[in-house]
C-alpha cells in the first residue's frame, strides 16, 4: 500500500500538477478565472458565464460557432503546455531524450485542461437545457463541436511540433551519439532526482501506457539545455502567430466573418496572457515585477502627455478645440443657472407644454411621466413590453398623454426604442406599435460584441478610426455597443439629438432627457434638446446665486462643442455605462470630466421627474387633471428576498466596505419614497405614482442583471407583467386615466 501510494505520488502528471501550484502561481491565475466564469462565481453579473454556454457567430448560436470556439480552447490549453513547458522543462530532464519529448509533456500536463473541459461541458449542458431552454440534442451537437475544434487545434499543434522535433532531432544526433560512446549504456531506469528536486517515477508514454522515467546523468546539462531550447524557439513562434491573429481580428471587427464568439476572444487572449506570463518569468526570472512596474510607469506618462489617449468619447462632439474649451467649476456652472437663463428656458419649456396639451382631447388632461429603471436587458425587456401592453390597454393613448421619459440604464434602451416607432408611425410608417418582435429586437444579444471588442479591438488592434459629421473618433467598445444596438434596433437609433429637436418642441413626441453621473463630483449631466437651465438646482435655490448646481444642462456647458450633435446611440451609452463593461465618457472641459451610468445618481428616474414638475407645478393644477408618473422598474419595492449576508464570519470583514454598494439601490428606493411622499402632499395629491415591477416567477431564478438575456429570462421577464401585483397597478392606472 505505502509503495503504491508513493507512486501515485511521484507519478509524472501528479507532480506536475503539484509543481504548478508550487511555482508561477500567477499562470494559474488564468485557470482560476476561467473555472470562476464557467462556475458563475466571477462576473456573472455581467452576464460572461452565458457567453461560454452560448457561442454566437454570425448572430446565432450554432455548430459552428461552438466549433471557433472549441479551436480558441485548444489554443489556450496549448499555450498553456508550452509556457509551463518552457518553464519547467529543466525540472523534468528525462524528457530531453524521449521521443517526442513536448508529446510526452502535454499528455502528462493534460490533468488540469481535463478537469476544466469536463466542468465546461457539464455547467453547459445544465446551462442550456434550463435557462436557454434547448433540446438535448441541439445541446449535445453543440458540445460535440467544440470538442471537435479542440481535438483540431491539439492535433495542428502536434503536427507543428513533430516537424519542429524533427529538424531538431536531425542537429543533435551526431551530439547524441557522441556523449554515448563516452558514456557507459545500459543503465537501469531509476529514479529522476535532478537538481531541481523533480523527482519522478512513472510517465505517460505517446502510446499511453506507463513507463519509468529514464536516467539522464550521463548527458551534460549544455546538451540537455540546447535541445529544450529548440523546442521553446518553436514554442514562441507558435505564441507569436497567434498574437499577430489576434490583433488581424480586432483590426477587422466591423466585418461579421470577423466578429467570433466571445468566448473564443477570451480562450486566445488568455492563451496570449500564458504567454506572456512564461516568457516574463522565463527571461526575466526575478526582474519580472520590477519590468511590470516600469512599463506602468511608462505608459502613465505617455497617458499624461496625450501620446496614448484610450479614453472613450461622445461621437459626434467636437474634441479638436483645445483652446476654447468650457470651464468646469463653481462659478461657470452657476453662470449657466442664472435667475434670467431660467425665466427664460421656462418660459420656452411652456411653450412646449402648451403645445403638448393642444394636442390633447381633454380640457385637462392627464399628464404622463414615464420613468425607467436601470436593470440591463432584463429592464429593456420589462419596459417594452409594458409600454407595449400599456399602450394597447388604452387605445393607443399612451404616448399621447406622456409629456416627459427618464431613467437609466436598460429601462431607457427599451424606452427611447419604443419612443422611436412611435416617432416613425407619427410619420405614417405601417408600424404596430404592439409587435412582440420590438422586445425581441431591444434584448437581442450586446454583450457578445461589447466583450469581443474590448478583448480584440481596445487591448490588441491599431487604434481606427470613423466619422460623424465633422469629427473623427477611435472605434473601441463604446462603439461596438452603439453599432449593435442600432442594428439591432433595424437603424432607428442612429440619429443624432438636433434630429428630435424640433418633434420634441411641438410635443409630436415625449420629451427625453438622457441623464448620466460626472464621476468628479457626482452631478447630475442632462442632455435635451430644449435649454433646461431650470432643472440644474432645487426650485427653493432656484434664485439663491451662491448656490452651486447639483445638475448640469449638457447643451448649455458645451455650447460651443456642437452638444446637439452627438449621437442618440451615444447618449443612451453615456446613460448606460456598465462598469468595466463599457468605457467612461470623457467631455471636452477644462479640467476634463468624464461620465458613467445614471443608476448610481438616480436608477429609477424619479428625481428627473419631480424636480421637472415642481418647476411648473402652476401650470399643470391649472392646464392638467393631475399627473402619472409611471415608474417601470426592474427590482421590487420593499425587497426583504435579497439581505446583505453570507451567515460566514468574512461577513465581519467584508460589511463595514461593502455594506453602501450592496444596498445601493433600496437606500435610492427609501429616499425617493420620503420624496415623493413630501412632494405629494405638497401637491395637493394630483400626482400619483403607479408602479409596474418585475417579479421573478422564481426567485432564485430571476433574470441576470446584463446586457444578454437567456431565452428563459426573457419569457420570465415578459410574463412578470401578468402578475397579481401588475394586474392591481394596471387596474388603478387606468381608473386614473378615465
Amino acid at each position: 500500500m505505502k509503495k503504491a501510494l508513493r507512486n501515485i505520488y511521484y507519478f509524472f502528471p501528479v507532480q506536475l500538477f503539484l509543481l504548478h501550484f508550487r511555482k508561477y502561481q500567477l499562470v494559474l491565475i488564468l485557470w482560476l478565472v476561467l473555472f470562476g466564469l464557467v462556475n458563475g462565481g466571477f462576473m456573472k453579473s455581467f452576464g460572461m458565464d452565458g457567453l461560454f454556454f452560448t457561442p454566437e457567430y454570425l448572430g446565432k448560436v450554432n455548430a459552428l460557432a461552438a466549433l471557433i470556439t472549441g479551436i480558441a480552447m485548444g489554443m489556450f490549453v496549448m499555450s498553456w503546455n508550452v509556457a509551463t513547458f518552457i518553464l519547467h522543462s529543466k525540472r523534468c530532464k528525462f524528457l530531453a531524450t524521449a521521443d517526442r519529448p513536448f508529446l510526452k509533456y502535454c499528455i502528462n500536463n493534460s490533468l488540469l485542461p481535463l478537469l476544466f473541459v469536463g466542468f465546461y461541458f457539464i455547467k453547459f449542458f445544465m446551462f442550456d437545457i434550463s435557462r436557454e431552454l434547448m433540446a438535448p440534442a441541439e445541446i449535445i451537437v453543440l458540445l460535440l463541436s467544440i470538442l471537435a475544434g479542440y481535438i483540431i487545434m491539439v492535433v495542428a499543434s502536434f503536427i507543428y511540433f513533430f516537424g519542429t522535433e524533427r529538424r531538431i532531432l536531425r542537429s543533435v544526433t551526431p551530439v547524441i551519439r557522441e556523449t554515448f560512446s563516452k558514456n557507459k549504456l545500459g543503465k537501469e531506469l531509476i529514479d529522476v532526482h535532478d537538481a531541481f528536486g523533480m523527482k519522478v517515477g512513472f510517465y505517460i508514454s505517446n502510446s499511453m501506457t506507463f513507463r519509468k522515467a529514464r536516467d539522464v546523468s550521463h548527458y551534460s546539462q549544455p546538451f540537455l539545455d540546447s535541445i529544450f531550447k529548440r523546442h521553446h524557439f518553436a514554442a514562441v513562434i507558435s505564441i507569436l502567430i497567434a498574437f499577430i491573429f489576434f490583433t488581424a481580428v480586432g483590426f477587422l471587427q466591423d466585418y461579421k466573418f470577423f466578429q467570433i464568439p466571445v468566448a473564443a476572444c477570451i480562450f486566445i487572449l488568455f492563451a496570449i496572457l500564458t504567454a506572456a506570463i512564461g516568457a516574463l518569468t522565463y527571461f526575466l526570472k526575478s526582474w519580472s515585477l520590477g519590468f511590470v512596474i516600469l512599463l506602468i510607469a511608462l505608459l502613465n506618462v505617455l497617458y499624461k502627455k496625450e501620446i496614448i489617449d484610450p479614453r472613450n468619447k461622445a461621437f459626434g462632439v467636437n474634441y479638436n478645440n483645445k483652446t476654447d474649451r468650457p470651464a468646469y467649476n463653481k462659478l461657470s456652472l452657476q453662470q449657466l443657472c442664472t435667475p434670467e437663463k431660467i425665466a427664460a428656458d421656462k418660459n420656452n419649456m411652456v411653450t412646449v407644454l402648451q403645445n403638448w396639451k393642444n394636442k390633447q382631447k381633454a380640457d385637462k388632461p392627464v399628464m404622463i411621466f414615464i420613468n425607467v429603471s436601470g436593470g440591463g436587458l432584463r429592464s429593456a425587456a420589462f419596459t417594452m413590453n409594458a409600454l407595449q401592453k400599456l399602450d394597447s390597454i388604452t387605445g393607443g393613448q399612451l404616448m399621447q398623454h406622456t409629456f416627459l421619459i427618464s431613467g437609466a440604464s436598460g429601462g431607457m434602451l427599451g424606452a427611447a426604442y419604443y419612443r422611436e416607432l412611435y416617432r416613425q408611425k407619427q410619420k405614417g410608417s405601417n408600424i404596430n406599435l404592439h409587435n412582440e418582435q420590438f422586445t425581441q429586437n431591444i434584448t437581442t444579444d450586446l454583450l457578445n460584441p461589447v466583450s469581443a471588442s474590448l478583448i480584440t479591438r481596445d487591448l490588441f488592434a491599431p487604434a481606427q478610426k470613423f466619422t460623424v459629421g465633422n469629427y473623427q473618433y477611435v472605434k473601441d467598445r463604446g462603439y461596438a455597443l452603439e453599432q449593435k444596438l442600432i442594428n439591432n434596433c433595424d437603424g432607428l437609433l442612429k440619429g443624432q439629438m438636433i434630429d428630435y429637436a424640433e418633434e420634441e418642441k411641438k410635443a409630436s413626441i415625449p420629451l427625453i432627457i438622457f441623464n448620466s453621473v460626472v464621476t468628479r463630483d457626482g452631478r447630475k449631466m442632462m442632455l435635451n434638446t430644449q435649454p433646461i437651465s431650470f432643472m440644474m438646482k432645487p426650485v427653493y435655490f432656484a434664485a439663491d446665486t451662491t448656490a452651486s448646481p447639483d445638475a448640469i444642462d449638457f447643451a448649455a456647458l458645451f455650447t460651443k462643442q456642437d452638444p446637439l450633435q452627438i449621437r442618440i446611440a451615444t447618449a443612451l451609452r453615456m446613460n448606460a455605462t456598465f462598469p468595466y463593461i463599457l468605457p467612461n465618457v470623457w467631455l471636452p472641459s477644462n479640467p476634463v470630466i468624464d461620465v458613467m451610468d445614471a443608476g448610481i445618481r438616480d436608477n429609477f428616474g424619479q428625481e428627473t421627474s419631480l424636480r421637472f414638475i415642481d418647476n411648473f407645478k402652476d401650470w399643470i393644477k391649472q392646464n392638467t387633471g393631475g399627473v402619472i408618473i409611471l415608474q417601470l422598474r426592474d427590482r421590487m419595492t420593499d425587497n426583504w428576498q435579497q439581505p446583505f449576508e453570507s451567515g460566514n464570519i468574512t461577513d465581519i470583514l467584508v460589511k463595514p466596505g461593502t455594506m453602501l454598494q450592496n444596498n445601493w439601490y433600496k437606500l435610492q428606493d427609501f429616499s425617493e419614497t420620503d420624496q415623493y411622499s413630501y412632494f405629494n402632499a405638497a401637491f395637493d395629491s394630483l400626482v400619483h405614482r403607479i408602479t409596474f415591477m418585475y417579479v421573478p416567477e422564481k426567485e432564485d431564478k430571476g433574470a441576470a442583471l446584463n446586457f444578454h438575456l437567456s431565452a428563459r429570462e426573457r419569457r420570465d421577464v415578459m410574463e412578470s407583467f401578468k402578475n397579481v401585483y401588475n394586474q392591481a397597478m394596471l387596474k388603478r392606472f387606468m381608473e386614473l386615466m378615465k
